[in-house]
């Protein structure tokens, strides 16, 4: 939505208050949460996850079960929660809510694969291993003499199965479940055609390779979970019974490549993360793929006590395009011809790349500047082509990242270019008329754009935790290799150097592997050459040799400090451990950050440990009277341990910072014709909360569909009724959240019947 249109909405939005009541809502189902009672021909059917005040075993829940004939029990759990999963009429499910031995209901949402292929890259095959350091660790020996490798220990993987026929993977597995199809077969979806995966076995590759390419732990024993089926697709009911599995098998190290982009602590994904790490697991997760813009990252890369990963380069060639003097980054896109143009080429602007945008210009042996719409990439590639086209460029109609791909091997070099950069070569190429010349730069330890940042809404926690290679990760898929891109791709680098942690170091708990990593990572700096933002990085990416030789931990590895008031002066502290893990005695001391006229930290005086010994300290923050509100300040602080210097990162924001007051919007109709189901997440609530319906073509405000004040934060899945007649057709449904003077809304189009 153009920014004329979206202030015409809010305009709109803000007089309906002031001017118009709402329409008396009936609703239908709502969770756990008082509502009036349902006609039972209002019933529709869902799968939701009960939680339970105390254990419960299956049999004790089947028999709580009989007093609601219609439900069916789908699994149960008692190590993630006590609780069981069920699916029936949603009026059943109300009454069953109302027991008191039910402490809460959640909706069991759909997660869905978001990776791209990358273009194979010139520089060797599987370098992104090597790049965190494992060539550097082959030699170091575990307390029994056995090579690190990641020999005993259990990963387990959640994703879409794996081919654990794959010559690469046949020694790694060991077994698994499917969760999709109930059986003991977590085979991926093959023979479906264009629903077939291939997700689940690139990320096995990554951690647990032994053959023609080598994973970072080859030798640890693969635990395959088939949570998302065809197409990639599952639900949180699948994945939450799979960590319970995954408890169940004794798993040391649980891969979680999957995500939604709801940016929440409290969602069930994100909580059966923090059991399993209780439960002595190492869980990774990946950040998600929708950077640079913050608040991006989704569950359960939320996850508390999880390591959650996000997305850096290896060593890769990179083209640029250098047009009067300045250059623009270029992401080519799979099934492009390399971008290896030996001489200067005129550049032409092409629109949209439809036939008619070709009619006036002359695009034959130059290269074509579009822009995405309308038309497929593959479309604009093959039009392009038609007219004689040297190479495409395409720029972006809209600020997210894209992870972009070709349906097939195109004959032509193509190539993504951001909206910013894209309308700037526009502009530029109105007042010139030089050639431009394709320059290819070595690029490493630079952030994705796609990688998701954080921090992480009402905890405010910096996520990702650390970074790890993303792009251009060539491993194994069935019947061969692949390279792709995504932070799915980062987090089996760091599941597989935890393997190797926990081999090194068996007796460490998850909360020490994950500290190591995070102590020794390497904080990246951008083009600019200033360090990445820590909520965009966290502690850096990940290198195995310093952690493996570390000599101190430190826990927690961040600073957060949450919210802090800014009115007034207050001093915020926050307690760590500091151990010593060598066999000698060190030093321990704080670098002073420069000044501040906004903050002032309070470190402790330079301290010793001796050998094996811990220390609790303090390091606090004064906020001052003239410190700025409403925005995100982090930064890194460096402690020196004996050789080792640590880059803490910290976070704290100030009163109500500018995170997205609304999250994710579905909207559906149900089996009856009027009666709708509508999801969506509220990071901190709402003062008020609502979905409004718009005329598509005039934008005049039609009616409400839902509208509430003080409305409580989280997920919030609800079915109304349409109390009023409403002409049959395509609307547009905005829902918008107000919260502490800032608004925000998400819109989709729907059909009202």
């Amino acid at each position: 939505m153009k920014l004329a249109r979206k202030c015409f909405v809010l305009c709109l939005i803000f007089s309906i208050f002031v001017l118009s009541a709402p329409i008396n809502i009936k609703y239908v189902y709502a969770g756990k949460y008082e509502r009036p009672a349902l006609p039972q021909d209002e019933d529709t059917q869902q799968t939701v996850i009960v939680k339970v005040n105390k254990p419960m075993t299956e049999s004790e829940a089947k028999q709580l079960l009989r007093s609601y004939p219609d439900l069916k029990l789908r699994y149960h759990f008692q190590n993630i929660f006590n609780g069981f999963s069920v699916m029936g009429p949603s009026s059943q499910i109300k009454k069953l809510a109302e027991k008191t031995s039910i402490e809460n209901i959640y909706p069991s949402y759909t997660y869905k694969l978001d990776i791209s292929p990358y273009p194979q890259i010139s520089n060797g095959t599987f370098n992104s291993i090597n790049y965190i350091g494992t060539s550097k660790i082959r030699h170091l020996t575990d307390k029994n003499g056995n090579h690190l490798t990641g020999k005993g220990i259990k990963v387990g993987i959640i994703d879409t199965g794996i081919d654990y026929t794959h010559p690469d993977l046949r020694k790694s597995y060991v077994k698994g479940y499917d969760f999709v199809d109930n059986d003991h077969d977590p085979m991926e979806t093959v023979d479906m055609g264009p629903n077939n995966t291939f997700h689940g076995t690139h990320v096995a590759g990554v951690i647990a390779a032994n053959g023609k390419m080598t994973g970072v732990a080859p030798e640890a024993e693969i635990y395959a979970y088939r949570a998302l089926g065809p197409g990639g697709f599952g639900t949180t009911e699948m994945i939450i019974a799979a960590v319970e599995q995954a408890i169940k098998d004794r798993v040391d190290v649980l891969n979680l490549s999957l995500g939604t982009s709801i940016n929440g602590p409290d969602l069930p994904t994100s909580l059966a993360l923090d059991k399993a790490v209780e439960n002595g697991i190492v869980a990774v997760t990946s950040n998600g793929n929708s950077g640079p813009d913050l608040w991006t990252v989704g569950s359960p890369g939320t996850s508390h006590r999880a390591i959650s990963v996000g997305a850096s380069t290896p060593e890769i060639q990179i083209p640029y395009v250098d047009y009067y003097g300045q250059q623009f980054r270029l992401s080519p896109l799979t099934g492009s011809k390399p971008w290896n143009l030996d001489r200067s080429y005129k550049i032409v602007a092409g629109g949209l790349g439809r036939e008619k945008d070709y009619q006036d210009i002359d695009v034959n042996g130059k290269i074509v500047l579009l822009k995405r719409g309308k038309l497929t990439f593959s479309d604009k590639v093959r039009t392009a082509e038609k007219y004689g086209a040297k190479a495409v460029i395409i720029y972006n109609n809209e600020d997210k990242a894209v992870l972009g791909m070709l349906d097939g091997e195109m004959n032509l070099p193509v190539a993504f270019l951001s909206k910013k950069d894209g309308e700037h070569l526009l502009k530029l190429m109105e007042t010139s008329n030089t050639p431009a010349k394709i320059v290819n730069k070595t690029e490493q330890d630079r952030l994705a754009d796609f990688s998701s940042r954080g921090p992480v809404t009402f905890s405010w926690e910096i996520k990702p935790d650390v970074v790890a290679p993303g792009v251009a990760i060539e491993s194994t898929v069935p019947g061969g290799y692949k390279p792709l891109a995504g932070t799915s791709m980062s987090a089996p680098h760091v599941a597989g150097a935890s393997a190797i942690l926990k081999q090194a170091n068996p007796d460490w708990t998850p909360e020490q592997i994950k500290a190591v990593l995070m102590s020794t990572s390497k904080p990246l700096l951008n083009e600019a050459n200033q360090l990445y933002q820590s909520f965009e990085q966290g502690a850096g990416r990940i290198q195995m040799e310093e952690a493996l030789r570390t000599e101190t931990i430190i826990q927690p590895a961040a600073l957060q400090y949450g919210k802090v008031k800014g009115k007034t002066f207050e001093e915020t502290k926050k307690m760590i451990t500091v151990e010593n893990v060598s066999d000698h005695a060190i030093r321990c001391t704080f670098s002073t950050p420069q000044r501040s006229d906004a903050i002032a930290w309070d470190f402790p005086s330079p301290f010793y440990l001796k050998p094996k010994e811990k220390k609790q300290i303090t390091i606090g923050i004064e906020v001052k009277n003239q410190h700025k509100k409403n925005e995100i300040y982090n930064g890194f602080i460096d402690m020196h341990s004996g050789t080792q210097t640590i880059h803490i990162p910290f976070l704290y924001v100030v009163a109500e910072p500018n995170y997205p007051r609304i999250m994710q919007f579905s909207f559906e109709k149900s089996e009856r014709e009027d009666i709708y189901k509508y999801e969506t997440y509220l990071p901190g609530g709402a003062d008020e909360f609502g979905i409004a319906l718009f005329d598509p073509d005039t934008y005049r405000f039609i009616d409400y569909l839902d509208w509430e004040k003080n409305v409580r934060r989280g997920l919030i899945t609800k079915t109304i009724k349409q109390e009023k007649d409403l002409q049959k057709g395509t609307y547009i449904a905005v829902a918008f959240a107000k919260k502490s003077g800032k608004e925000d809304f998400i819109e989709q189009l729907i059909e009202i019947q």
